[in-house]
């Protein structure tokens, strides 16, 4: 006989959250269900909609996870070197993350709707105060990191920079020399 230890309410959370994530990168909002995801964390639709109430409220959730976990790699770089150049490779890492950006990026063209629009306004503005607050950058240098960043992200989502990328083409070498340059 095998005992079966049950999860915790947080644990089961941060379950459901996983799959969100996961779902959502794939799908974006409005190409994923409550279904999908449910399926994913091997748990029942009625039980996701028990935890969350509604698509949105997971949605976001998600969106907030990967907010978290990037501000949570900034601040653990700054604090062994409060330098845009050690949050630039935090990043990297977080290339790696594939689903994670793609949902960020799934995350910016939802926000049209305005539930879910104010949530990732409020999650992108929150990793730009975290990075002038960590680095003491003026607004100007925090504008250019990001601006890089979202390049980075599109590149990432799109498979040019991050694990396994797709053969380079001379419009990529030439955005990656920019990267390389200012990295």
């Amino acid at each position: 006989m095998t005992t079966r230890t049950r999860l915790t309410a947080e644990e089961r959370h941060e379950q459901l959250v996983t799959a969100a994530v996961t779902a959502f990168s794939h799908g974006g909002y409005a190409g994923t269900t409550t279904d999908q995801v449910a399926r994913l964390a091997g748990v029942s639709q009625p039980y996701v909609i028990r935890i969350f109430r509604t698509k949105q409220e997971l949605f976001i959730a998600a969106v907030n996870h990967a907010g978290a976990r990037i501000e949570a790699k900034f601040r653990e770089a700054a604090a062994a070197e409060p330098t845009l150049a050690s949050l630039g490779e935090a990043y990297d890492e977080l290339l790696a993350e594939r689903e994670l950006i793609v949902l960020l990026l799934h995350g910016f063209t939802a926000a049209a709707d305005p539930a879910i629009g104010d949530p990732v306004r409020a999650c992108f503005g929150l990793l730009y105060d975290t990075v002038r607050e960590v680095t003491g950058v003026s607004s100007t240098e925090a504008r250019e990191f990001f601006s890089i960043g979202m390049l980075l992200t599109c590149l990432g989502a799109m498979h040019v920079v991050g694990p396994d990328p797709v053969p380079r083409q001379p419009w990529m070498v030439d955005l990656m020399a920019t990267w390389d340059h200012k990295h």
